[in-house]
C-alpha cells in the first residue's frame, strides 16, 4: 500500500534526509555542502511510503506566493514505478488547497523535463549547471 503525506515529526525529516542523502550525494555525486542548504526548516517536508518502507521524498520553499519543489527524490528501486508522478500529485494538489500559492516552480535536472511536462509544468529559461548536472526552470499554475 502506498502512502503520501506531509512531514509531521523529526523521525520523518531524518528520513527524507536519508533518501536524499542515497538519491543526490551518493547516487549523483551533489557535494553535501549543496545538498544539505540549511533551508530545510523553512521548508514543507513530503513523504512517500510505500509497504511501510519510506521511498520518495521531496521539499517545498515558499517564496511568497509561488511554491519552489525541491530534492524530489525517489530511491533507485522504486523508479519507474509511478511513483515519482504520486508523490508530485500529491503535492501540486496540497500546494492547490493551500491558497497562499498561485503558482510552483522547480529546477529540473533536464533528463526530467518529460517527466515534469506530463505534470502540465512548462520549461523556461536557458539550460544552467547546477551541482555539475543540467537543469532548466520549470513553471505550473496553481
Amino acid at each position: 500500500m502506498t502512502k503520501i503525506k506531509r512531514v509531521a515529526s523529526e523521525d520523518e525529516l531524518a528520513t527524507c534526509l536519508a533518501i536524499r542523502r542515497v538519491v543526490f550525494i551518493e547516487g549523483q555525486n551533489v557535494p553535501e555542502h549543496e545538498e544539505v542548504d540549511g533551508k530545510d526548516p523553512d521548508c514543507l517536508h513530503y513523504i512517500l511510503t510505500q509497504d511501510g518502507k519510506a521511498i520518495a521524498t521531496a521539499r517545498v520553499l515558499p517564496l511568497d506566493t509561488r511554491a519552489k519543489i525541491q530534492r524530489v527524490a525517489v530511491l533507485a528501486e522504486a523508479r519507474s514505478s509511478g511513483v515519482g508522478t504520486k508523490i508530485m500529485r500529491f503535492i501540486l494538489d496540497d500546494l492547490r488547497q493551500n491558497h497562499a500559492f498561485t503558482s510552483a516552480v522547480l529546477g529540473s535536472q533536464t533528463h526530467a523535463i518529460g517527466f515534469y511536462e506530463t505534470l502540465g509544468f512548462e520549461a523556461f529559461g536557458p539550460e544552467y549547471d547546477d551541482a555539475g548536472i543540467p537543469h532548466r526552470d520549470m513553471r505550473i499554475t496553481l
